[in-house]
């Protein structure tokens, strides 16, 4: 588990280094919009998250799992959140470092694999939100363990996360326009033969798993959540599975009382 973490968390260095579209900051008109109540967040790529999943945040402790970049974790800070922000990269935290910095705004920033949150004590977070990046861990029962755990009674975890359907079809030659069934669930780019992997680091320095429903909503509910809410999502742009149907699913799940 732990080398395919260290390659995600140097891939993810890489990204920052890149510009990807996901590691690039919140705007300072952004962040005066949260300070004045009007703000949105992704889960996924491109539907924001409805307001009244979270209630009111201000006040609140909220831990951004995996949701370093500067995108988050600014704005629920600004909105007047208690914030710490925990993510394997330190140039996704460093992203976040830059906006508390610009902004005047107080971010906690821990480094760490999002399956051992042994650093925090039970019970200290109202809110885990956790941007898509689950495809980027070997395991979710471990991860939805450790959200449960760290939450309170009643506290909230929004995930988002890849259908796994999507990682049924062969990218590479999605990328040449063609649609290819060949992959069986759950899949790992790790076991691609090097060849076939190498040329896929060439285009995207991260390597990816895709779960399973079962694992990734039945994890969720034997760690002892309840799912309260869920919608689909889909690229900006649609690739080939676009087309079929909506690759992304975000959920909404809270620790009974």
């Amino acid at each position: 588990m732990e080398d395919a973490c260290d390659h995600n968390r140097r891939g993810w260095d890489k990204r920052v280094a890149d510009g990807d579209e996901w590691t690039l900051p919140v705007d300072a008109r952004t962040i005066a919009r949260a300070r004045e109540g009007t703000w949105e967040v992704l889960l996924t790529p491109t539907k924001p998250v409805p307001r009244d999943w979270f209630g009111e945040i201000s006040g609140k402790d909220l831990l951004g799992l995996a949701s370093g970049g500067g995108q988050q974790c600014p704005v629920f800070a600004a909105a007047g959140a208690n914030v710490t922000c925990f993510d394997a990269s330190e140039g996704q935290l460093a992203r976040e470092r830059e906006v508390a910095d610009r902004e005047g705004l107080n971010i906690r920033t821990v480094q760490g694999y999002m399956h051992d949150l042994s650093c925090f004590k039970d019970a200290s977070f109202d809110l885990v939100f956790n941007p898509c990046s689950t495809a980027y861990a070997p395991e979710v029962l471990p991860v939805w363990r450790e959200c449960a755990r760290v939450l309170r009674p009643g506290g909230i975890l929004m995930t988002g996360f890849y259908n796994p359907v999507f990682f049924v079809f062969d990218q590479l030659a999605m990328d040449r326009g063609e649609l290819v069934a060949r992959h069986s669930l759950p899949y790992s780019d790790f076991e691609l033969p090097e060849e076939e992997r190498q040329k896929m680091l060439a285009d995207d320095p991260t390597l990816c798993f895709s779960h399973t429903l079962e694992t990734q909503i039945g994890s969720q509910l034997r760690a002892g959540l309840q799912l309260t809410h869920l919608f689909e999502d889909n690229w900006a742009e649609f690739d080939e599975i676009g087309k079929l149907f909506d690759p992304f699913i975000a959920t909404r799940a809270e620790k009974p009382l």
